[in-house]
């Protein structure tokens, strides 16, 4: 039986702890799909459409094969898992705030339609970075290279924060 995975999230902008999960849940499941949310309760920076095509490129330079990249913005998170047939939520968790974040989440959606959550840590490189800190250098003019994907870093200097 094939295993297939949801990793959620704003990527807005994508960083290189995003990827870092992404690449250990892709050893890990059968299929990956790597979803864009949108997230009333924040402010974006970037369109949706542009999210998603700048993480098909950082999946594209980094080797990253095989993932499938959508955006879902209309019902729950768990509607698009029983339409591709996902068991699994994959989240990245950073703080102890992230994990009293995700977990009445996980409960709910494990409640809801049976999709089970499992938490990743990034490596502790990234355990810091997050795409709000990343967008608050950027908007300052800071250097975010060290934090985000190449195509990211390129992207946000030539279309400003």
């Amino acid at each position: 039986m094939r295993t297939v995975a949801v990793l959620p999230g704003s990527f807005d902008p994508v960083t290189l702890g995003h990827l870092d999960v992404i690449a250990r849940a892709v050893k890990i499941f059968d299929e990956v799909h790597v979803v864009v949310v949108h997230n009333p309760g924040k402010s974006a920076l970037l369109p949706i459409a542009q999210r998603v095509t700048l993480i098909e490129q950082a999946l594209a330079q980094a080797g990253l094969d095989g993932v499938v990249v959508a955006q879902w913005s209309v019902g729950l998170l768990v509607d698009y898992c029983t339409e591709v047939g996902a068991t699994v939520l994959v989240k990245g968790l950073r703080s102890n705030q992230d994990v009293a974040y995700e977990t009445p989440m996980a409960l709910v959606n494990r409640n809801l339609a049976g999709v089970e959550t499992v938490f990743m840590l990034p490596e502790p490189g990234h355990a810091y970075v997050s795409s709000s800190l990343v967008r608050q250098v950027a908007a300052l003019g800071g250097d975010v290279r060290p934090y985000v994907p190449h195509v990211v870093a390129e992207y946000l200097a030539t279309h400003g924060s």
